[in-house]
């Protein structure tokens, strides 16, 4: 089953493969081109943040262009405005053209996630969107992990480097395009508001939020911290491919093991370990390079998986006419927390506080660690989710808005059956 969904969508991994490379490049690439213009450190964080207000607005865009045009032809137009964007960069240096170009950087990349994860979402089932989710997020971290290398090789102050992350973009055109790609039946998708997830499935939203503030922050301040503490142009590649390589590593091992065991014992697991690598790499500086290059292997190994585990998590809990909605709403709240996260830790740093870069990921790290805990004692785990026999867990105690639901449903059978009965009964008097 998992075959034949991977060969029907074969396509669109190939595009969404060559965004990530493009990603991964130009937030690196826009972090080193700011260092060298001096725009300083708080004006980068500000335009960096820019890309997640776009995200932002390119959340409740996108579910939108999927009901009016489908899904390819919305795919297309976005990817053509993200390369526009692009080049708009390298032409015009300037901060404030680059806030506006981050932002519909932001809005194109963002809406385009949502297009290809509800896709995969509406093709996939409780038992392997773990996988499924996975092997899309390998994808993409194997193109992030590239666009740092290719970077590593071009020039941040040259106009090569920003042509190449265009013209990749418009090669990911090219497989969904003239390929002959399975594309779900478009139908009327149900709304979900954020206030109903939060109700649903709060630990979904709550580690959306903070698992996009530290990725917000180590992408787009990363570069410039490791520049901080010593590492030159070409050691800020490694350092920042290092933690993608991580988490492509990673995915796919801890996808396939969410789908056997609790999903929230997994995030509680990764979140806990990244964590712990957090505050070593908050002790360590230039001198030792090669334990910066492992310690960040492995936060990014137990990081990167936290997003597609509480995606999935989520999903667990939706019915297929909700996937659409939800997954615009989740990254829509995942954007709040970039917005915030990224200049937060630039303002620290512009201050003085450059330790506080690692150590604020170590915090926010441990509340979804704590948060994936507590949610176990409220909560059984969804009842489609399949559980290998080692794995099994104990009865867990029922909210009382489900004994609730649960007695609602059962008097409105019953109510149902009392009124057929008594229609049938006019009719056997007869």
């Amino acid at each position: 089953m998992l075959k034949q969904q991977l060969r029907a969508i074969s396509s669109l991994l190939t595009s969404i493969t060559l965004i990530g490379i493009c990603t991964g490049m130009t937030s690196t690439l826009l972090s080193l081109r700011a260092t060298i213009e001096n725009f300083g450190t708080l004006t980068t964080g500000i335009i960096m943040s820019a890309y997640f207000i776009g995200f932002l607005f390119g959340t409740s865009r996108a579910p939108k262009d999927i009901r009016r045009v489908g899904y390819i032809r919305a795919f297309g137009g976005l990817a053509a405005l993200a390369a526009a964007s692009i080049l708009i960069q390298a032409i015009w240096v300037d901060p404030i053209v680059w806030f506006v170009m981050r932002f519909l950087t932001g809005f194109a990349i963002s809406a385009i996630f949502v297009i290809v994860e509800s896709w995969l979402n509406t093709m996939a089932d409780n038992k392997n969107r773990g996988t499924l989710l996975s092997v899309y997020l390998v994808l993409i971290y194997g193109g992030l992990v590239a666009g740092q290398l290719i970077l590593g090789i071009t020039d941040p102050a040259g106009f090569v480097a920003f042509a190449l992350v265009a013209l990749l973009i418009n090669f990911a055109l090219i497989p969904i395009l003239i390929s002959v790609t399975v594309e779900p039946t478009t139908h009327e998708s149900r709304k979900v508001p954020i206030r109903s997830l939060l109700q649903l499935v709060p630990l979904g939203m709550v580690n959306a939020f903070i698992m996009q503030a530290c990725y917000a922050m180590f992408y787009g301040i990363g570069p410039m911290y490791a520049t901080y503490i010593g590492l030159s142009v070409a050691q800020v590649s490694y350092f920042m491919a290092a933690f993608i390589l991580g988490g492509m590593l990673a995915q796919a091992p801890i996808g396939l093991l969410s789908d056997r065991i609790d999903r929230r014992i997994m995030m509680a697991g990764c979140a806990g370990t990244a964590a712990i690598m957090a505050f070593i790499l908050s002790q360590l500086d230039a001198s030792g390079a090669w334990l910066i290059y492992v310690c960040v292997t492995l936060f990014g190994a137990c990081a990167l998986p936290l997003y597609s585990l509480g995606m999935a998590h989520t999903n667990d809990y939706l019915e297929k006419d909700q996937m659409v909605g939800a997954t615009g709403a989740i990254i829509k709240v995942g954007g709040i927390g970039s917005i915030i996260g990224a200049p937060a830790v630039a303002a620290l740093m512009q201050f003085g506080a450059v330790n506080y870069f690692f150590l604020l990921i170590m915090v926010m790290t441990s509340f979804v660690c704590a948060y994936s805990l507590y949610r176990i004692t409220k909560r059984p785990k969804a009842d489609d989710q399949s559980h290998s026999a080692y794995a099994m867990l104990g009865p867990t105690q029922t909210s009382d808005e489900l004994l609730t639901t649960l007695a609602d449903e059962q008097a409105h059978m019953i109510e149902e059956e009392e009124a057929e009965a008594e229609s049938q009964q006019p009719n056997a008097n007869a």
